[in-house]
């Protein structure tokens, strides 16, 4: 039977994006997060991981586009390492980027992908998730991606009729784009992602993969107004949610690390916090690159970003 996807949102809690650029899917023994890491994870209060995958180059030609061995085996180690450290997965197809430009003509390779993950996966445990499309885009407009969710689960349901699977609305899974969102009436075994980085200007400040918000040095002072932005915002999303009975995971949020620290610990702790009072699951962006919250040059938390996401209890 199909698990409940209320439960199973409640059960995801507080997670962390990981492995995105990680050289592992290349080589294991290039790779930076060890097993060691998926203990840390867990030991510091995560309940799960956002794992984002890029399988695109991993992948041979038509018609087949067969996924590389060492890369699926690269992935059976990941999810062992979750297994064993009691952490949810959640097998996010990540290639927004490539799908956003040709999304027609990479459709066959895309489905292709689903179609084998998913027999690959077909005997996990209901503590691994599906994530069809990260951040659907551009070219990968909302009636394009309507059309092919349904094609993806269609793929997906074939091998998985009761995994849980996770879809967010196009437009880069933008909390506000929730509206133009389409799922098939039918399937409840489904949470629905969104994304918070408003306002883009403090949130994107400085990065160098991007040139639309250069200018540094702009604060984030937890003002009424500031607050008051987020709430409605997610009140927005909640009464959607509510409307079609679908749980929320907010499964990309925080600041990058050109804005200065206290600005970053105050808006990531109050972004998680409205998530959490709402009962939504959340995933911070991200564990070891940009945003970080685990350096690993020098192996260890950044505490002030870990505290804001998991507040210290106290001892007294």
């Amino acid at each position: 039977m199909p698990v409940d996807p209320f439960s199973q949102n409640k059960r995801l809690g507080r997670g962390v994006n990981i492995l995105g650029y990680d050289p592992v899917w290349g080589s294991r023994d290039k790779g930076r997060m060890q097993e060691k890491h998926f203990r840390l994870i867990r030991e510091a209060g995560f309940h799960h991981v956002r794992i984002n995958l890029h399988p695109f180059r991993f992948m041979g030609d038509a018609p087949d586009y067969k996924i590389q061995s060492n890369w699926l085996e690269t992935l059976d180690w990941v999810l062992e390492q979750c297994r064993k450290n009691g952490l949810l997965a959640i097998l996010d197809m990540h290639e927004y980027e490539a799908m956003a430009k040709d999304p027609v003509g990479l459709l066959p390779k895309f489905l292709a992908f689903w179609k084998q993950l998913s027999a690959r996966c077909q005997n996990a445990p209901d503590s691994v998730l599906f994530e069809i499309l990260n951040e659907p885009n551009t070219k990968l407009t909302a009636k394009l991606w309507n059309e092919f969710l349904r094609e993806a689960l269609k793929a997906i349901r074939s091998s998985n009729p009761t995994r849980t699977v996770i879809i967010g609305p196009a437009f880069w899974n933008d909390i506000e784009y929730l509206d133009g969102l389409q799922l098939p009436e039918d399937d409840r075994n489904i949470i629905v992602t969104v994304h918070y980085y408003h306002p883009n200007s403090f949130t994107f400040q400085g990065a160098e993969w991007s040139d639309e918000y250069p200018e540094t040095g702009i604060p984030w002072l937890g003002t009424a107004e500031e607050i008051q932005a987020i709430r409605d915002a997610f009140e927005k999303a909640r009464m959607w949610a509510e409307t079609h009975h679908r749980p929320l995971y907010l499964g990309e949020f925080g600041a990058y690390d050109k804005a200065d620290m206290d600005s970053r610990v105050r808006y990531t702790n109050a972004v998680a916090r409205e998530a959490e009072r709402l009962g939504w699951s959340w995933g911070y962006w991200q564990f070891d690159d940009d945003f970080v919250v685990y350096d690993m040059e020098s192996d260890q938390w950044v505490e002030p970003i870990l505290h804001a996401l998991i507040p210290p209890v106290s001892s007294t």
